[in-house]
């Protein structure tokens, strides 16, 4: 691969437009050609894997091995025999020699995803290894050589697990020599389109069929949507949302559909069992009724946050108009007014964004979009 062709790598692998996705693409031009580690920082799902590919990618080792290693996905037991190999017979069942991560990332790069789930013990080896560029397979006697490009990532707060004893402070300073952090999708809304255009174009592809065409409003939608599973969850959103949707254009009613529902506590919930035949429409009444009252019990503490925080104001809009029955006893406005206009001042507050608007309410995204629709605003 020319350093041209990896340059094309770089923009088509890394999708975005925001400022901290061009930071990042810059960062790493700069330091692809060193040897130096490092950190990768960022929730799950952020895509600190498509950074570290990245990175070898620009660098002069693109053309030597790229090993990922998932290090929360290794048995404690077996992480020595993964990292470094293991001789013939050093253990029950070692048949054979086998080459470790290490011997496999030899010449090119050893990218240690989750690494804040490495075992205490294994790191000390692993540091060592690093600082001497020599190790030893299990149950071997002979020094190892080993040049390999060290990119590791985490979705933990490795200073935090230093301060309390779980994570080695030497090796910690020793793979942060740059750090990169990966902010959460919901903090770079920008990077949405591109990113929908992205899975979109692959998930066509990839399945051979006409490409449905996704309306603005409902881009608007999946914008506005609180993606707390970031990168990943997005894409396997678009995919469920285009195998599901398939027979004309994606408009916001389908994005409405699909998205997924807020979490909500149900410890005080009834515990519903497997229905029996002809239990159904009982069971179906029944969730109705649940959700009945999720929605009110979310609706009742919105309006126990606004009277507190003073937020429901003492003068009615012009929009909402009352007859008092009793002269002497004004008539205050009812529930559905106060609710119908702090939906209407939350989404002006917020220029029509619903995720925001739903927060600072106190209710979920789908029962505001529901709210809506059935006032009409």
């Amino acid at each position: 691969m020319t350093q041209q062709e990896a340059n094309l790598a770089v923009r088509d692998r890394l999708i975005g437009a925001s400022d901290a996705i061009e930071k990042i693409r810059v960062l790493a031009r700069r330091i692809a050609g060193t040897k130096i580690s490092v950190l990768i920082m960022g929730e799950s799902g952020t895509g600190k894997d498509v950074v570290a590919r990245m990175i070898h990618d620009l660098s002069t080792r693109r053309d030597a091995p790229f090993v990922p290693v998932n290090c929360g996905a290794i048995p404690e037991t077996l992480f020595e025999s993964e990292m470094f190999g293991h001789e013939r017979g050093s253990f029950t069942g070692a048949e054979k020699q086998r080459k470790g991560f290490f011997e496999q990332a030899d010449g090119g790069t050893l990218f240690l995803d989750e690494i804040g789930e490495m075992p205490l013990e294994m790191q000390a080896k692993i540091l060592r290894a690093l600082e001497t560029g020599t190790y030893f397979r299990v149950g071997g006697s002979k020094a190892v050589k080993t040049d390999v490009r060290l990119l590791a990532a985490t979705n933990r707060d490795l200073r935090h697990r230093v301060e309390h004893g779980h994570f080695r402070e030497d090796l910690y300073y020793r793979i942060r020599a740059v750090e990169m952090n990966l902010p959460p999708l919901r903090d770079r809304p920008e990077d949405i389109p591109p990113l929908v255009d992205h899975f979109a174009d692959d998930f066509f592809r990839d399945n051979n069929i006409p490409r449905q065409r996704i309306l603005p409003r409902a881009m608007r939608a999946i914008v506005d949507h609180d993606w707390q599973g970031n990168v990943r969850e997005l894409k396997h959103f678009i995919g469920t949302l285009l195998t599901l949707e398939y027979d004309g254009p994606i408009d916001e009613d389908a994005v409405h559909r699909h998205l997924p529902q807020p979490a909500f506590s149900q410890r005080n919930l009834p515990v519903l069992a497997a229905p029996e035949r002809g239990s159904l429409d009982a069971d179906l009444i029944l969730q109705q009724l649940l959700d009945l009252r999720r929605d009110v019990g979310q609706i009742r503490d919105m309006l126990a946050q606004l009277l507190l925080w003073g937020r429901i104001p003492g003068q009615l809009p012009e929009s909402v108009s009352y007859h008092p029955i009793d002269e002497e006893v004004p008539k205050r406005p009812t529930l559905d007014e106060i609710e119908r206009e702090q939906i209407r001042l939350a989404l002006e507050e917020f220029n029509g964004n619903r995720r925001k608007a739903a927060k600072s309410l106190g209710i979920g995204e789908r029962t505001l979009y529901r709210k809506i629709k059935e006032y009409d605003l």
